[in-house]
């Protein structure tokens, strides 16, 4: 079980995760020792993250050398807020393309698209990425920048 700290309840953080279809942003090493992030589409549930991507994509090796992961999912405009920590990431095949159906349906409202067509097609090999938390930290600067103007 992850520790939850910060502005938010377990139960709010995970309203906000369940809530918001922004991209989780996810840390990671090289097999060479290197720091490498990148973004994915999530969804939150069971308390993990789940993701897919392309087998052949680039972070499938990575995170199979080392599936150590630090990870933030926030909000792009003020006032920011958001959830970030650390965890472990596990890669497996998605031959049904489940996980990646599901998060086309979160993300753009379905599969009849060229995105879908192109990302379904039978001839491209997905991958599922499982990040368990073990340490979950939220944050949220409404208070703070209750009065800001951002124009």
């Amino acid at each position: 079980m992850p520790t939850w700290t910060g502005a938010w309840s377990e139960a709010e953080a995970e309203s906000y995760l369940w809530e918001r279809a922004i991209p989780i942003r996810l840390g990671c090493r090289t097999p060479s020792g290197g720091l490498w992030m990148l973004s994915l589409w999530y969804q939150y549930r069971d308390g993990a993250f789940h993701c897919a991507t392309g087998a052949d994509a680039d972070v499938v090796s990575y995170l199979s050398a080392d599936p150590g992961v630090s990870f933030e999912v926030s909000d792009n405009e003020p006032p920011y807020k958001g959830v970030r920590g650390a965890g472990t990431a596990t890669v497996t095949h998605d031959d049904d393309k489940e996980q990646l159906e599901t998060l086309l349906v979160r993300y753009l409202g379905g599969t009849d698209n060229d995105l879908a067509d192109r990302l379904l097609d039978a001839d491209r090999k997905e991958v599922r990425i499982r990040i368990e938390p073990s340490k979950l930290y939220t944050w949220d600067f409404t208070d703070r920048m209750r009065d800001a103007d951002r124009g």
